[in-house]
């Protein structure tokens, strides 16, 4: 990807021995450095990478963001604007990347209130709390589903599976896994209703 293959013992001596801070880094890139783009690679791949299997629990869609994530930052870095920190920039490309490759795996559209659950590495502190308590209740409401929706929302939504995989693995029709998806969102969407989550407080 852009040359990042090359030697990464040559670019580790590189990194060594540059003091340059991650913004220095962008702006380089921005003037089609692929020098600082191997620097920047280096030094954050692995927390792109863990912060992605973390998301969606899959080394291959972490393997293919950490690229694609990088491949963006080529493309944008002239557009980082500085007002956050170059990392939550970074994890925040990541997050886009996996929620558009589970909606694309799915074939369903990823639920909006769902997917909002998931924290946003650019929020702030208040926001972080929040959201992490409105997983909380996302958790909560998962566990009162039958087994069978529940194991259709987690193979779908968390294993980032497709509904044909999900077919093959439990030896269930594929329209049949469908029709459990469906039910399964209604009756997640009427428990987070009544544990008081409403669209209103899901688009704060």
């Amino acid at each position: 990807m852009i040359g990042i293959t090359q030697s990464n013992t040559a670019v580790s001596g590189m990194l060594a021995g540059s003091g340059a801070s991650d913004a220095v880094l962008v702006r380089c890139i921005a003037n089609g450095d692929k020098a600082a783009l191997k620097l920047l690679y280096l030094r954050h791949r692995e927390r792109v990478y863990r912060f992605v299997v973390r998301l969606s629990s899959s080394d291959s869609i972490a393997d293919e963001a950490v690229n694609e994530v990088f491949l963006a930052v080529w493309r944008n870095a002239g557009k980082f604007e500085g007002k956050s920190q170059v990392a939550t920039w970074l994890l925040a490309i990541a997050r886009f990347k996996v929620l558009t490759e589970s909606r694309r795996r799915s074939e369903t559209p990823l639920d909006e209130r769902s997917a909002s659950l998931i924290e946003d590495p650019a929020d702030g502190p208040a926001a972080s709390v929040e959201k992490r308590q409105r997983s909380d209740i996302l958790q909560r409401c998962l566990g009162r589903l039958t087994p069978i929706h529940r194991d259709v929302i987690n193979m779908i939504y968390y294993q980032g599976k497709k509904i044909e995989e999900v077919a093959r693995s439990t030896g269930t029709p594929a329209a049949t896994i469908k029709t459990r998806l469906h039910y399964a969102r209604i009756r997640l969407a009427e428990l987070l209703s009544e544990a008081g989550v409403d669209q209103a407080w899901m688009a704060a």
